[in-house]
C-alpha cells in the first residue's frame, strides 16, 4: 500500500511524532495508518496516541442542556487566537443549541439546519468573512435524559455524560456528582465505560504493544516471553 506526504503529516498530527519517524512507520506498515500508530507506540514514540482522536486544528468545544437534551459540538479554526474570540465561541454555542433542538443525523445535516433565519452553513460563512480563517464544524454528540456537561481548559476539552436513575436532573447534588464524573473523564480520557466493555481484541492488542515496548528496553529485552506476559 502506497502512502503520500499528506499521510505522513496526518500521522504526525495524530501521534505528535517526528516526520521521519512517521515516514518510517508508514514504510514498515505498507501505509496502514492504524498499524503505523501501533508501530510508533511499540517503539515508545507515541505511547499515548489515540487513534482518530487527535487533530492538528485549533478550535473550541461548546455544550448546552435544554429541555432534558444535552449537546456537545467541536468547531475548528486555524489558530487558537480565533478560537478564543467571543464571536467564535458564540458561533459554537449557537451550533450546540441547533444540535440539541434539531437532532441532525450528521455534520452535513447539521449544516443545513436553521437558527434564527440562517442555516448553520450560512452562520459559519458569515463568521468566516469577518475573521478570514477557515472554520469547520467537526463533530457533535447529543443525549436525551439526565445529562451533565463539563468544559475544560476554556473549550479545549468537552465532556457530556448521560446518567440512568430515578433522580431529579436539576438536583444540586446530582449535578455536582455528574460534573465530578465528567472532570475525571476529561482528565483520563477513558475509552470505555467499564472493564466488561473493553473488547477482547483491544485488550489483546494493548498487551501485545506493552510487550513490544518492554522488548525495546535493554533492561527487559532478555527476559523470557512468559515473564513479560506475566508483568503485563
Amino acid at each position: 500500500m502506497a502512502f503520500t506526504a499528506k499521510d505522513v503529516q496526518a500521522l504526525r498530527e495524530k501521534t505528535g511524532c517526528g516526520m521521519m519517524d512517521c515516514k518510517k512507520a508508514l514504510t514498515e506498515t505498507n501505509g496502514d495508518m492504524d498499524a503505523a500508530v501501533d508501530f510508533l507506540r511499540e517503539k515508545g514514540l507515541a505511547s499515548q496516541a489515540k487513534k482518530a482522536s487527535r487533530i492538528a486544528a485549533e478550535g473550541t468545544v461548546a455544550t448546552v442542556i435544554e429541555n432534558g437534551v444535552g449537546a456537545v459540538v467541536e468547531v475548528n479554526s486555524e489558530t487558537d487566537f480565533v478560537a478564543g474570540t467571543a464571536e467564535f465561541k458564540e458561533l459554537a454555542d449557537k451550533i450546540a443549541k441547533v444540535v440539541a433542538k434539531e437532532n441532525p443525523a450528521d455534520v452535513d445535516a447539521l449544516l443545513k439546519c436553521s437558527f434564527e433565519g440562517q442555516t448553520v452553513e450560512e452562520m459559519v460563512q458569515e463568521v468566516f468573512l469577518k475573521i478570514r480563517e477557515n472554520i469547520k464544524v467537526r463533530r457533535f454528540a447529543r443525549f436525551e435524559g439526565k445529562v451533565v456537561t463539563y468544559i475544560h481548559a476554556g473549550g479545549k476539552i468537552g465532556v457530556m455524560v448521560n446518567f440512568d436513575g430515578d433522580v431529579d436532573a436539576n438536583d444540586e447534588q446530582f449535578i455536582t456528582m455528574g460534573k465530578n464524573v465528567a472532570m475525571q473523564i476529561a482528565a483520563m480520557n477513558p475509552g470505555y465505560l467499564d472493564e466488561a466493555s473493553v473488547p477482547a481484541e483491544v485488550l489483546a492488542k494493548e498487551k501485545e504493544i506493552l510487550i513490544a515496548q518492554m522488548k525495546e528496553d535493554p533492561k527487559m529485552a532478555n527476559k523470557p516471553e512468559q515473564v513479560l506476559a506475566n508483568i503485563v
